[in-house]
């Protein structure tokens, strides 16, 4: 099964293993009949998708899970009705569906995010300016850290499209072959020795699939048995712990 979720609130600043956790307590407390992985530690088939930053608000987290084949469900088990309760106030479950087997997952398959960025350290035109700037050049090289080394990356062709709003930046970075962060777009915007550019609130607004020229969402909200959107000024507090 696929579950789209936001994470909004004091909930953005759990990291993505916590996250896990409270899911696998979620689906212990809607009984949900999960399919666990072999050997001496089995862990449940559960795979996330693109890694949100910490501190980063989105309202299109993307969740797969397998269900043991043995055990059929309650019909309402899996429901976003069933299951936001059990979660954390801000995770809330906004749309889900089946899925046939042997698809892409969710890592592979996402081709690139949207974004809002509201950057500080630079007024709207200074920030207009910097924008166009970055989307005219061939070449954008900024330091990436991978696996504990630093390297000299071109990361132009990552970003996808970027506007401006006042401070705020609306933009879509690909997620192949690497994906580009927030945090290294403001860097890759304003690349001198130290960016003046500050994220001061961020949100994902969608993950992308793209193929043959054709995009869509891994889980629209007008999917099936889509409630209505949360309130996405999100809540602060927590629901189940």
């Amino acid at each position: 099964m696929r579950f789209r979720f936001t994470k909004l609130g004091k909930v953005r600043w759990t990291s993505h293993r916590d996250l896990a956790h409270m899911w696998e307590r979620a689906f212990r407390r809607v009984q949900l009949p999960l399919a666990y992985t072999q050997g001496f530690s089995p862990r449940p088939k559960v795979s996330f998708g693109l890694a949100l930053p910490t501190g980063a608000e989105s309202v299109a987290e993307y969740l797969d899970v397998e269900l043991a084949p043995e055990r059929a469900p309650s019909p309402d088990a899996a429901s976003p009705a069933r299951l936001t309760p059990a979660l954390p106030t801000g995770i809330d479950v906004v749309a889900s569906t089946e899925l046939a087997d042997g698809g892409e997952s969710l890592q592979e398959a996402v081709t690139s995010s949207g974004w809002t960025i509201d950057a500080a350290g630079a007024g709207h035109e200074e920030l207009r300016c910097l924008v166009e700037r970055a989307l005219a050049a061939d070449s954008i090289v900024i330091a990436r850290e991978r696996k504990g080394r630093t390297a000299d990356e071109d990361v132009r062709c990552a970003i996808l499209s970027c506007s401006v709003d006042g401070t705020l930046l609306d933009c879509e970075l690909a997620a192949h072959p690497r994906t580009l962060r927030p945090s290294e777009l403001l860097r890759a915007i304003d690349p001198g020795p130290a960016t003046r550019l500050e994220a001061v609130a961020v949100r994902r607004t969608h993950q992308w699939i793209e193929r043959d020229g054709a995009k869509w969402e891994p889980l629209p909200l007008d999917a099936p048995g889509a409630p209505h959107a949360p309130d996405l000024a999100g809540a602060d507090g927590v629901r189940a712990s």
